[in-house]
């Protein structure tokens, strides 16, 4: 095989056999999956299917801890690596919460976000796509609603070097016209060749999304495919995610 056809093998992103635990809990139980560059992953599943544990390990949080099991992108160990470090090489988790920073304001939170040499968005770009941001760019980013901490939170993200974006539940709680909002935001970072990985419970806004999905009952994957074909497989939806 020639140089070029074993780099043409290695995935853009590939979790290998991971075994996660919050203490002697067993959460994560052998999952595995590869993404290509510029997909949308959903990573579904019913409440306690360890899809949120999933993206933590993923994302190297201090917990849940892998005690084994590898993960790379672009061929870079991520499994080996801190939190931190896995930010540097370009991963970067929007949790549940937002993490919006207490007392900064909305222009404070994007700064402290981005790194000593930008390679990623500018303030400028993040405003041009957000420009609600950009209205409250003076105000205190806590007191923003549900929908603009979500924004700010993406935003913020992406003024590190951004190679795969992990949201959790970028949905939750917000009213539907904002969620079409995010929604356009994800698929125009996509066209401009972002890789995402979206854990939802609205599992058929996640599938209308993504070009592709993956399953987790108990830790454990059950179905790795199509999004397609989970929207159009009754009896899977049912099943796995009770719709």
């Amino acid at each position: 095989m020639s140089d070029n056809e074993s780099n043409q093998a290695i995935p853009y992103f590939s979790v290998q056999d991971i075994h996660a635990y919050y203490g002697e809990s067993y959460i994560v139980q052998g999952v595995s999956f590869d993404i290509n560059e510029r997909e949308i992953l959903a990573l579904l599943g019913r409440n306690g299917a360890g899809k949120t544990s999933t993206l933590r390990t993923i994302a190297r949080a201090a917990d849940p801890e892998l005690r084994s099991g590898e993960i790379y992108l672009e061929g870079q160990a991520v499994h080996e690596m801190q939190d931190f470090q896995a930010a540097r090489a370009g991963i970067q988790l929007v949790p549940e919460d937002r993490a919006i920073i207490p007392g900064l304001s909305v222009e404070e939170n994007l700064i402290l976000a981005q790194i000593e040499e930008p390679r990623g968005w500018t303030k400028e770009r993040v405003y041009e796509h957000f420009p609600r941001l950009a209205e409250r760019r003076s105000q205190v980013g806590i007191t923003l609603s549900g929908g603009e901490q979500q924004m700010l939170s993406v935003a913020r993200a992406l003024m590190r070097d951004i190679k795969i974006l992990l949201l959790d539940e970028p949905y939750e709680g917000l009213a539907p016209t904002i969620v079409q909002e995010i929604e356009s935001i994800l698929v125009e970072l996509k066209a401009q060749g972002y890789t995402s990985i979206i854990v939802e419970q609205n599992a058929v806004a996640a599938l209308k999304l993504a070009d592709r999905a993956v399953i987790l009952d108990t830790g454990i994957v059950v179905y790795d495919g199509s999004a397609k074909e989970v929207l159009e497989n009754e009896a899977l939806r049912h099943e796995y995610l009770a719709i």
